[in-house]
């Protein structure tokens, strides 16, 4: 059977629409699992702290909470130790081996002096159910964003892995990850080989699968971005957060599903297990389809195989534009191996400080803990993630107008007018909660951040991520994705934290957590003014050209 690449197509002046629109659906997969596999916890979030975690506060279970407390600090020791390790390895990347290791000296000291008293504490000694539950509040947190690790790790090594063995190559070992991660959630028990309690070992898998999805992060876009006509980039690229958003709708019409065939204690015990097992389906049809498309021209440029890479130029922009697109690229390869401060350090700047911020703006707490605050505003099970449906239907359908808008506005526009909407949003939630209004009200201002948020940070980060980076230097695009990831985790993680403190709660009615969101989406609006330039109608080319002006 030949593939995408290898079949004879007649190809007009124009290109083929159909083999870009084909090639460019198969990428978008790996959003849709990015989408479907980060959202996958939010049904299964309570089954899984019952089921693993609220034994640990039972005062005849101590030992069980002694192990489990154990065990957490010695992962979450390795896993700070391997973000090191990821972390260095970018630094050295950035600042050259010299600059590197005197950096990496000075924050590997902080690390070890944090993990020497972190592993020393000493445990909770038996009755002290608030201690217990200060850490078992911590542990929710860690089951709930542990893919966000696996993220960190994926997305900071997939630059490496697209200049090394290529975008497409990427892809394939990202599908591959989140099917055995699928398979691994599905029944930590029966696949621990890692010999420590249950909880943990769904953990770890769920951190492999977070490698696949951190992949996927950054390729995806990144493949799109290079197979795209500049005229049509920005919606190209705005379909890949699209997909992430259908994985997210589809997930959580699939956990309401799941969850509506049993009762609750069925949902403890079995049902949150086949909410995990149902990402093998489209991680497996993934990698099928990923043999068939071709590598992105620019990547086989990069190796060398002009020709072939010419082809597919065919085959996306027709015969009478291939040889001038093909020469526009060959002129941006001139360095292969381009240091990544090439272009200085303000493009890394833009790109991690943009990464972050879209994660500080708080979208991840509404995507990973929606069924959490509808319980908090006294839903019930069933009617919580009834309610997290609308909450994906709203980002769909939101997304789709930035898809439609994003070539026609341009990218600022969008970002500014978007991150004030989610302010505006955030800040009346926070007051919702804090005067005990959680009824219609704290769910139309949690819509109209979900709106804001899909009409622009959403997808238009990611246009920008894959726009602004020149080609010679494409492998830093790790850097802020993994800088987009770390944020990720620190709001995942600490969102529990914040929102089930007991004198916080006391105050604030679990309203404290969404002002500080409120303020990083007024940061957001202003950095964004003030820092990033439009790339609305601009060829790669083009804007490595204005980054080399700009050194």
């Amino acid at each position: 059977m030949k593939t995408t690449s290898e079949v004879s197509v007649n190809a007009s002046d124009k290109g083929t629409p159909f083999f870009l629109t084909a090639i460019t659906l198969v990428a978008t997969i790996g959003g849709f699992l990015f989408g479907f596999d980060t959202a996958v916890v939010n049904g299964a979030e309570k089954s899984l702290v019952d089921f693993y975690i609220t034994k640990a506060l039972d005062a005849s279970n101590y030992q069980y909470a002694v192990e489990l407390i154990t065990q957490y600090r010695v992962l979450v020791a390795m896993v700070f130790t391997l973000v090191f390790i990821i972390i260095a390895g970018l630094i050295i990347r950035l600042a050259e081996i010299k600059k590197g290791v005197i950096i990496n000296g000075v924050i590997l000291i902080g690390l070890l002096f944090f993990l020497i008293k972190y592993l020393g504490q000493s445990l909770p000694s038996q009755g002290a159910s608030a201690d217990i539950q200060k850490i078992a509040d911590s542990v929710k947190g860690f089951v709930v964003s542990s893919a966000l690790t696996g993220c960190i790790i994926g997305g900071a090594l997939a630059g490496f892995i697209a200049k090394a063995l290529g975008r497409r190559a990427g892809l394939i070992i990202s599908a591959a990850t989140l099917t055995v991660s699928a398979f691994g959630a599905w029944q930590p028990e029966l696949f621990n080989v890692f010999g420590t309690l249950p909880v943990f070992s769904f953990i770890i898998y769920r951190i492999i699968g977070g490698i696949g999805i951190g992949l996927a992060s950054l390729l995806s876009p990144m493949y799109i971005a290079e197979i795209s006509p500049a005229a049509i980039r920005g919606k190209l690229v705005s379909w890949n957060q699209f997909a992430i958003v259908s994985g997210m709708v589809i997930i959580y019409f699939v956990n309401y599903l799941i969850a509506r065939s049993g009762n609750d204690a069925w949902l403890t015990t079995s049902g949150w297990r086949w909410m995990f097992f149902s990402g093998v389906i489209p991680s497996i049809m993934f990698l099928i389809l990923l043999i068939l498309i071709p590598e992105t021209p620019r990547y086989l440029m990069l190796k060398g195989r002009d020709e072939e890479a010419l082809k597919t130029i065919i085959k996306i922009s027709g015969k009478e534009s291939a040889s001038r697109i093909r020469e526009e690229i060959r002129e941006t390869l001139h360095e292969k191996n381009a240091p990544w401060l090439s272009f200085g350090f303000l493009i890394i700047f833009l790109g991690i400080i943009l990464s972050i911020l879209q994660q500080f703006a708080g979208i991840n707490v509404v995507l990973y803990y929606a069924g959490n605050i509808f319980r908090n505003m006294g839903a019930s099970t069933d009617t919580s993630l009834l309610q997290t449906i609308i909450v994906g239907a709203i980002n769909m359908l939101f997304t789709i107008i930035a898809v439609f808008t994003v070539d026609r506005f341009g990218r600022r526009p969008l970002m500014i007018t978007g991150a004030l909407i989610m302010a505006i949003s955030m800040l009346s939630l926070g007051f919702a909660f804090f005067l005990q209004q959680t009824g219609l009200l704290a769910l139309f201002f949690m819509l109209l951040y979900i709106a804001g948020f899909a009409m622009s940070w959403g997808p238009v980060t990611w246009v920008i991520l894959s726009e602004i980076f020149p080609n010679s230097i494409r492998g830093a695009m790790s850097v802020p994705v993994a800088a987009l990831w770390i944020a990720n985790l620190i709001v995942s993680w600490t969102f529990p934290i914040l929102n089930d403190n007991i004198w916080l709660t006391e105050k604030f009615n679990h309203g404290f957590s969404y002002w500080i969101y409120s303020l990083m989406c007024i940061i957001a609006a202003l950095f964004v003014y003030k820092f990033i330039p439009e790339t609305k109608g601009k060829s790669l080319e083009e804007i490595e050209k204005f980054w080399k002006k700009r050194k």
